[in-house]
């Protein structure tokens, strides 16, 4: 018997709470249903329910193949839908979530270029550093720094977020650079206000390790732009998205501080519904910001 077709038998079972049920919203008999998870627990090896004359209730190996095959059957409803979707022309208004710096100073030239590309779709853009809750449905898709634990969320890898050190020239030229993280601890490190443990940084080498470089300053802000602005006209050392400093330090008005090191590599997802089915102008969005933001 056809797999898919008994997985969604199996889910429709479970969800359904009996073969009767699951039978009368398939249009088929019991015993065809019974037919279904008896090719399946054949094929594992094992019972997936315990079924008694009032009761049915799912084994250990049972839940976790309830889980896996929901999850496989939203994929297969998504990949059609989506290829359906390709057909159509991408237009709408799409509601997005992405992280302050990263969204204002990276993300925004990237949607100006996907509008340019695609004329017909409006994106209303919320910049917030908490992980975005698109259960209530008023966000479609979002960027987040950090490990993405919801259900039912699809969680793509974007290229890690990398942050690094910098300083003006001329705060440079009077104070001197570190040659060392230890050596911070002397020099006015501007910091990040909502961060736990604002006195120290816990960066890490070209080998890979890891040091808790303890710091101190004069200037300090909960938001990244400040912090740059605060860096450009030389009130210390900002440690900062690198995605945020590289055309300051391009164009020379930042000079980059222990280049070898760096803030531990923070992982980064482009998130959405797992059982949403994208429209044309979601699926294009999503393939663009892959396109740009994506592992390499």
């Amino acid at each position: 018997m056809d797999k898919l077709a008994g997985m969604e038998m199996f889910v429709r079972v479970v969800e359904c709470g009996s073969f009767t049920a699951a039978a009368d919203a398939s249009d088929v008999s019991t015993t065809m249903v019974a037919k279904h998870i008896r090719t399946i627990e054949q094929r594992l090896g094992a019972r997936l329910l315990h079924r008694t004359t009032r009761r049915q209730q799912l084994t250990e190996v049972g839940q976790l193949y309830y889980e896996r095959c929901r999850r496989v059957l939203a994929e297969f409803s998504l990949a059609e839908h989506s290829a359906m979707e390709l057909q159509s022309t991408p237009k709408g208004l799409v509601h997005m979530v992405a992280p302050v710096s990263f969204g204002s100073q990276v993300l925004v030239p990237e949607l100006s270029a996907y509008m340019a590309q695609y004329p017909e779709v409006n994106i209303t853009l919320t910049l917030d550093n908490r992980l975005p809750d698109l259960a209530d449905g008023n966000v479609e898709l979002g960027i987040h720094i950090g490990e993405v634990r919801q259900p039912n969320v699809v969680a793509r890898p974007l290229r890690s977020y990398r942050r690094i050190l910098a300083a003006a020239p001329a705060y440079l030229r009077q104070h001197g650079s570190p040659e060392h993280p230890r050596e911070l601890h002397d020099h006015s490190c501007l910091g990040i206000a909502y961060w736990a443990h604002q006195d120290r940084w816990e960066l890490m080498g070209p080998n890979g390790e890891m040091f808790k470089a303890p710091i101190g300053g004069r200037f300090m802000s909960n938001q990244g732009s400040a912090l740059r602005m605060a860096a450009l006209h030389g009130c210390g050392i900002v440690l900062q998205p690198e995605s945020v400093l590289m055309d300051d330090i391009a164009q020379g008005r930042l000079v980059r501080v222990l280049p070898a090191w760096s803030y531990k590599p923070t992982p980064m997802f482009l998130i959405y519904q797992q059982d949403s089915r994208p429209s044309a102008k979601l699926r294009s969005l999503i393939d663009f910001l892959m396109a740009r933001f994506g592992e390499r």
